[in-house]
C-alpha cells in the first residue's frame, strides 16, 4: 500500500480483544489517514500508540454525529478520513451507517478494512446452528419493549445473537426463556482476551447460572433456532386446502399448500381430491 491513500471514507475494524488482531491492512490504513473518526479517542489512542502512530482524531459518536456529519462528508473529498469505533467492526451496534450513506450520497470513496466483529465470533464459539443467524444488537431496556421485541423473532427458524451487559445479562436470559422456550444458547464474553469464556446450556439454566452473579466485559448471548416444528395433521391440510381452492384449481392449490407446510405434494393432492 502506497503512503498517500484516495481520499475518501476507511470503515476499518479494530481489535475486540487482544490489540495484535488488528490486521496489517488495518494499521497501514490508520498509519496514512489524514483523520480518524473515533468513539473515544482514549481508547483509539491507546491503539495508535500499540502501533506506533500519532494521528489527528474526531470525536463521531451518537451524541454528536449530526453536527460532525457534514463536516467529515466535506473532509472526505480531499482527506483520507478512517472510521472506527472502541472495538470491533464500526456500525455494528455503533453509529456510522448515516456517515456511509452521505458519503456516497456525495460521491465519496468509500471502503471497509474487514477484521473482528464479536457477533461472529461468538457465533464461532456457540456450537450453535451457523447456516442462518440474525443479529438483534442490545434489547431494549424497558420490560414491555423487550419482551416485544423478543415476540417479534420468536418463530424465526435460525441462531438469535445479542449484546447484552453484565448488569442486564440474567433478566435477559429470563426474558428469552420467557419467550423462546427452554432453547439451548451461549452467554459468550471478554472475546479474545485474557479471561475469555463461552458458557453453555439451556436459556433457563444460563439465567439462574448468572442470576446472582453478574458477569464483567462485553457480553454476547447466542441463542439456538427452536426445534422442529410437529408436521402438519390432517385438519390443518384440509383447512388450508380450503381456503386456497376457493380460487386454485386442486392441483395448483395443492402444489402451493405442499409448499407452504413443507409436505410432499402427493399426499396433499390426494387430500384435495377427496374434499373436491
Amino acid at each position: 500500500m502506497s503512503d498517500r491513500l484516495i481520499p475518501g471514507l476507511y470503515i476499518v475494524a479494530t481489535p475486540i480483544g487482544n490489540l495484535s488482531d488488528l490486521s496489517p491492512h488495518a494499521s497501514a490504513v490508520l498509519a496514512a489517514a489524514d483523520l480518524i473518526a473515533v468513539e473515544d479517542s482514549r481508547v483509539t489512542a491507546k491503539l495508535l500508540s500499540h502501533i506506533g502512530v500519532r494521528r489527528p482524531m474526531r470525536p463521531y459518536h451518537d451524541h454528536n454525529a449530526d453536527q460532525v456529519r457534514p463536516e467529515l462528508v466535506a473532509l472526505m473529498a480531499d482527506h483520507a478520513i478512517a472510521l472506527v469505533s472502541d472495538a470491533g467492526t464500526p456500525l455494528i451496534s455503533d453509529p456510522g451507517y448515516k456517515l456511509v450513506r452521505d458519503a456516497r450520497a456525495a460521491g465519496r470513496h468509500v471502503t471497509t478494512v474487514a477484521g473482528p466483529c464479536a457477533a461472529v465470533a461468538a457465533l464461532t464459539l456457540a456450537g450453535l446452528p451457523t447456516d442462518r443467524f440474525l443479529f438483534l444488537g442490545f434489547l431494549p431496556s424497558k420490560a414491555g419493549a423487550r419482551d416485544a421485541a423478543i415476540a417479534e423473532v420468536a418463530a424465526l427458524r435460525a441462531t438469535l445473537i445479542l449484546y447484552e451487559s453484565g448488569p442486564r445479562l440474567a433478566a435477559a436470559l429470563a426474558a428469552l426463556h420467557a419467550g423462546l422456550g427452554d432453547r439451548e444458547a451461549a452467554v459468550v464474553r471478554e472475546i479474545s482476551k485474557k479471561f475469555e469464556e463461552t458458557v453453555t446450556g439451556t436459556l433457563s439454566e444460563l439465567a439462574a447460572r448468572y442470576a446472582d452473579a453478574p458477569p464483567k466485559g462485553e457480553i454476547v448471548i447466542v441463542v439456538g433456532p427452536p426445534g422442529e416444528a410437529a408436521p402438519a395433521g390432517d385438519a390443518e391440510i384440509d383447512a388450508a386446502l380450503r381456503e386456497a381452492m376457493q380460487s386454485l384449481s386442486a392441483s395448483r392449490a395443492a402444489a402451493e399448500v405442499a409448499d407452504r407446510l413443507g409436505l410432499p405434494r402427493k399426499r396433499v393432492y390426494e387430500r384435495a381430491l377427496a374434499l373436491r
